[in-house]
Formats: structure tokens, C-alpha cells, sequence
């Protein structure tokens, strides 16, 4: 596949942040509708959950428009090899994130983040996970152009992910980690959240927002270990892998706040996720024998998780379950 010109990716770039800009303002524009100071009585005010999930729906709605939007671009410059490479890359990291909001539905939970705190914390989490995610991109494309059985290494990565995902360790919220109480131990933390940084008796603290960020990003890094070796298991072309990977992480935060109230219900969910990874190692491992399309790979891949979407759907929740 030939080199892509230095315009689309100036271009691309300028795409992302128009829609971030545009997703911005369309947020203010949205509170500005029901400023607090028209509701002088609490009981009066709209449903703040309410207000978030529809402009969740709206941003998510956004971004994956844009993402379509975009492979349509890739399919007149670049063809309509490379346009399937997009869209199943696409579709593997969209499935792989999922699993990032059960992480973050807990971090916000261990470190008791307000929800109106929320999405701070997370914009600056995908701004450093853009920056991550084409740093291992560009180091994987290299290792494997370099080195070809760094892919078998990949595969090994991804069937131990796989595995892991079959047998999930049960997570709690009641009790802070080890590292946390090591560093409150250490140094003073503010439980302040409208700050990352605050001065307190002189001093200049961390506050609970910032160890959330901080938090977040470790996680992305942890998921960035499985999730690219799968993105390159369907194109090493850099600026495939790269944008489909950032699109796929730019819808992450206003798919969160959509689907927050639906992640416990999709416990089987990690199955789904378990299977596209081992599928990810599979071609891999057998790139060398035969090759699957990227049209059959992103046939296989929707399979996977709408079987196991719609299965925990079915399914009755269980009684332990939170309201």
C-alpha cells in the first residue's frame, strides 16, 4: 500500500479538532438552555443525569458519524482495501474500549468522582491516550517491519489477554488500593474536585481529580498493550491503524456516560472481548499460511459482540446488582 501524503495527516488532525470544538460548544450551548439561576427551588431543576445522557447520545452519535464520514474519505483516496482495513481496525478498538468503561465506572466510584467532575477528567485521559496510543503504533509498525516474528509475540500477548478476560478478578470499590494509602502516607492529598492541584496551608496538594487522571491513564496504557497488537493484526498501515485507532478512543468519553447505566447488565460481554482477541492472535499466528480479509475479519469481529450483547441483554440481571 503506497506511502499516505503528509496532507492527510495535517488534515486528519484538523478533522479531530474541528469535531472537538464542535462537541464543546454544542455542551455549552446545551447548559446554557437550563442555567441553575432559572430554578431557584432544587426540586424544580431538570434531571441532571437526564441532560447528560442525551448529550451523551448526541456526542456519541457525532463521533461515529464522523468515523463513517471518514472512512468514506479513505475509500475515494486511498481505495476500497484500505477503506475495510479502517472500519475493521476501527470496530476492534471500539470493541476493546467497552472494556475501558468498566474500569472507569469503577475508578469514579473508588475515588467517589461527582459526576459533573466526570468528564474533565476524562477529556484529558483520551488527550493522553491520543498521544499513547500513536507512540505504540508507530513502535509496533517499526518492530514488525523490522522484526517479523515480533508478530508471534504479539499473538502470545493477545491469547494471554484473551484468557484473562475469561476469567475476570472481581473488582471492588469498598476499599482503596495499596498504592493509594502508600501515597496519602507519603504526601497529603486534597479531597477537593474542582482542581487538579491546590494550595492548602501553604502547600500546593494533589486532589482526588488528579489521582483519577492519573489513574486512567495507567489504564489505558495497561489496555494499549492488548489493544494495538490486535489493531495491527488487521493493517500495518500506519495511518490506518493510527486514525482508526483515535477515532475509536475520541467517542470513548461520551460513550461512557451513554451506556454507564448499562455496563452491569452486560456481563457476558467479556466473553465477546475474549473471543475477538484470540481471533486477533489466530491471524496473526497464520499470516504466513493464508490471509483473511479485512471484510471477513470485520464480519467476524460484529459477530462476536452482538452475540454476546444481546445474550446479556436477554439475560435476567443478577440480584446483587445495583439499581
Amino acid at each position: 500500500m503506497p506511502s499516505t501524503p503528509l496532507s492527510h495527516w495535517v488534515g486528519f488532525h484538523v478533522f479531530v479538532l474541528t469535531l472537538m470544538a464542535g462537541e464543546f460548544l454544542y455542551l455549552r450551548w446545551q447548559r446554557s438552555k437550563h442555567p441553575a439561576s432559572q430554578y431557584p427551588r432544587q426540586d424544580l431543576r431538570p434531571d441532571p443525569c437526564q441532560d447528560q445522557r442525551s448529550t451523551s447520545m448526541a456526542a456519541t452519535g457525532l463521533w461515529i458519524g464522523a468515523a463513517l464520514v471518514f472512512a468514506l474519505f479513505v475509500l475515494r483516496t486511498l481505495g476500497s482495501e484500505a477503506a475495510t482495513q479502517y472500519l475493521a481496525g476501527y470496530a476492534i478498538e471500539e470493541a476493546l474500549s467497552i472494556d475501558n468503561l468498566f474500569v472507569f465506572l469503577l475508578l469514579f466510584r473508588l475515588f467517589r468522582i461527582e459526576p459533573l467532575n466526570q468528564p474533565r477528567v476524562l477529556l484529558l485521559g483520551v488527550l493522553g491516550a491520543i498521544v499513547m496510543r500513536g507512540i505504540f503504533i508507530s513502535a509496533g509498525i517499526g518492530l514488525l517491519s523490522r522484526f517479523e516474528w515480533i508478530s508471534y509475540l504479539f499473538a502470545i500477548v493477545l491469547l494471554i489477554a484473551s484468557i484473562r478476560l475469561l476469567f475476570p478478578e472481581k473488582k471492588t470499590t469498598e476499599e482503596m488500593p495499596r498504592w493509594l494509602w502508600w501515597l496519602s502516607g507519603l504526601r497529603p492529598i486534597s479531597l477537593r474536585q474542582d482542581c487538579f492541584l491546590v494550595r492548602e496551608n501553604g502547600r500546593i496538594l494533589s486532589t482526588v481529580l488528579l489521582l483519577a487522571l492519573i489513574a486512567i491513564e495507567v489504564t489505558d496504557l495497561v489496555f494499549a498493550i492488548d489493544s494495538i497488537p490486535a489493531v495491527l493484526s488487521i493493517t500495518r498501515h500506519r495511518f490506518l491503524a493510527y486514525t482508526s485507532n483515535i477515532m475509536a478512543v475520541m467517542g470513548l468519553r461520551s460513550l461512557y456516560f451513554l451506556l454507564a447505566h448499562l455496563l452491569t447488565r452486560l456481563r457476558y460481554l467479556h466473553y465477546g472481548l475474549a473471543a475477538v482477541l484470540a481471533f486477533a492472535a489466530f491471524k496473526m499466528l497464520t499470516a504466513h499460511l493464508f490471509e483473511i480479509e479485512p471484510l471477513v475479519s470485520l464480519a467476524i469481529v460484529a459477530a462476536f459482540l452482538a452475540l454476546t450483547v444481546a445474550i446479556s441483554l436477554m439475560a435476567q440481571p443478577p440480584k446483587h446488582t445495583e439499581a
